[in-house]
């Protein structure tokens, strides 16, 4: 079940990327809800969604709390 979480988590943020605001928004809650070892591969994942987006980098501050 959790892995469900973190496909639709990342289904999410790739539709809501073109905004900036709501990705935040969207990986703010994705920080809360997934498991410990989630949020790691999320920061890779975002990572490299951040390369494709480069104006998404402002939010990668919320990956280093």
């Amino acid at each position: 079940m959790a892995r469900a979480m973190f496909d639709y988590t990342k289904a999410v943020l790739k539709k809501v990327s073109f905004d900036v605001n709501l990705f935040c928004k969207e990986l703010k809650k994705a920080m809360q809800r997934l498991l410990p070892y989630e949020i790691e591969e999320l920061k890779i994942w975002v990572d490299a969604l951040v390369k494709q987006n480069p104006q998404l980098n402002q939010c990668l501050i919320l990956l280093n709390p």
